[in-house]
């Protein structure tokens, strides 16, 4: 048994202090930044924001909405944010919603989806069926610009995760770009990084609707988590995504000034008409279901249950129905446009250089509600 002494900090825990700044304006911010990766050829001018590969949030919708933001204006000239698709979409379903806009026959026209699939990442398990269906959709659409894999499990400190890292780097050569987690310490980073991962997530139990802190008892405070994974795979070339703990734009700005080169939304963007999950009534209000890739409706839904050996550890909400994914994408980033000009960083790559933070007690004023 031991004990680390050191105080972990969650998002909470701290404030962005600011500092003098001689941007004029929020418009004088850069959100896009151009990424190159260890072990792949891809260069990429990205928003780096992604919307987590869950069956509610990781959907072609969004990924269509994130696409017509960029012809809109919304993101930047040439970037967009991207989204991680859920694992549970089958060869047909890419295969007949995205691709081929020559046949319109209950298929999106190229117009609709301007740029392929270019913000578009195909995440995996780790058995073999879905190493297999991977090879198929990614072999036959990588022409298309699909070029980024995810590969998720709840637990990433499996020896059998880092063998089938190094299994998927090898079959992927330099063509692809991996995101392999989760994780959240230090050694585990260097360990992903070096079995041939390009950015690995960081997160053990601070999502909204993960219950594996609770379940299971345990977890890592994000701050630190993201603080302590960044320092360790910047020192060896490789990037890290903040996954999980995000419940306003004010911590995605912490999560990116605490070394974050990514940052993966869940909560933040359920609830959308973009969003998965079933619409519900509620006294004449509309909501939408939420809920954890661990829950019980998630494991019932495409497991036919829990397994006996193992608990849920996800829960499934309701959450207000917010419209458009673009409008509360739009609040996402202004947040991280003013977060950078209170510090005085014109591009979000420098926001880690000018990010001191300041413990604090609380937050909010909350004398008027949160």
């Amino acid at each position: 048994m031991f004990i680390e002494e050191d105080v972990k900090l969650d998002f909470c825990d701290v404030l962005i202090k600011p500092k003098r700044s001689t941007l004029k304006s929020r418009k004088d911010v850069s959100l896009e930044r151009a990424m190159h990766y260890k072990w792949s050829n891809v260069h990429d001018v990205v928003i780096p924001l992604w919307a987590a590969n869950m069956d509610t949030t990781g959907t072609f919708e969004i990924a269509k909405a994130f696409q017509m933001g960029l012809c809109n204006g919304y993101w930047g000239e040439q970037a967009m944010p991207f989204v991680a698709l859920h694992k549970h979409y089958d060869i047909e379903d890419w295969d007949s919603t995205v691709y081929f806009p020559e046949d319109t026959n209950a298929r999106m026209v190229e117009a609709e989806f301007p740029s392929g699939s270019n913000n578009m990442a195909y995440t995996c398990g780790m058995n073999k069926k879905e190493f297999e269906k991977m090879k198929v959709v990614l072999e036959k659409h990588h022409h298309n610009g699909l070029r980024y894999i995810c590969l998720d499990v709840a637990n990433g400190y499996h020896q059998d995760f880092l063998d089938f890292v190094r299994k998927v780097r090898e079959w992927a050569g330099k063509r692809f770009v991996i995101v392999a987690g989760n994780v959240v310490t230090r050694e585990m980073t260097e360990a992903l990084i070096l079995a041939g991962a390009d950015v690995v997530k960081v997160g053990i139990g601070p999502g909204s609707v993960c219950t594996t802190r609770k379940v299971a008892g345990v977890g890592y405070p994000q701050l630190s988590a993201v603080m302590e994974c960044a320092d360790a795979a910047h020192g060896l070339e490789g990037h890290v995504m903040a996954d999980g703990g995000c419940t306003c734009p004010g911590d995605v700005a912490k999560a990116f000034g605490a070394g974050a080169d990514f940052v993966m939304l869940g909560g933040m963007l359920a609830g959308h008409d973009e969003s998965g999950g079933e619409v519900v009534d509620v006294d004449g209000t509309a909501y939408k279901r939420f809920y954890g890739m661990s829950s019980d409706t998630a494991m019932e839904k495409h497991n036919g249950g829990v397994a006996t050996y193992r608990a849920s550890e996800g829960k499934t909400v309701t959450v207000p129905y917010r419209g458009a994914v673009l409008d509360t994408m739009k609040e996402v980033l202004g947040g991280l446009r003013s977060a950078c000009t209170y510090v005085g960083a014109s591009q979000i790559k420098y926001l880690p250089k000018c990010t001191s933070f300041v413990r604090v007690n609380r937050q909010l004023n909350n004398v008027f509600g949160s």
